[in-house]
């Protein structure tokens, strides 16, 4: 299992909060794997900066990498607790 701490913009960091977003769209290119855990830490694009929330930790349940109109090089995540 590996660990990614990754940049979450405010609306998809406060929706993945919420419970309403179980997923990540992203470029696959730290080779993400069934079981890995993502830290999400909140990012305001405008000001550049974090926004000192508490981080969201999340584990990789399910990946889809290939297929159903998805750009090379991109996967979508599963996300579980």
């Amino acid at each position: 299992m590996t660990t990614h701490d990754l940049k979450c913009w405010i609306d998809p960091f406060n929706a993945v909060a919420s419970g309403k977003k179980r997923f990540e769209f992203r470029l696959n290119d730290r080779n993400y794997k069934v079981g890995d855990e993502l830290i999400l830490r909140e990012w305001d694009p405008v000001n550049k900066c974090y926004t000192g929330r508490p981080v969201i930790r999340r584990y990789i349940t399910y990946i889809l990498t290939e297929g159903f109109g998805l750009p090379d090089g991109y996967c979508i995540m599963s996300l579980g607790g």
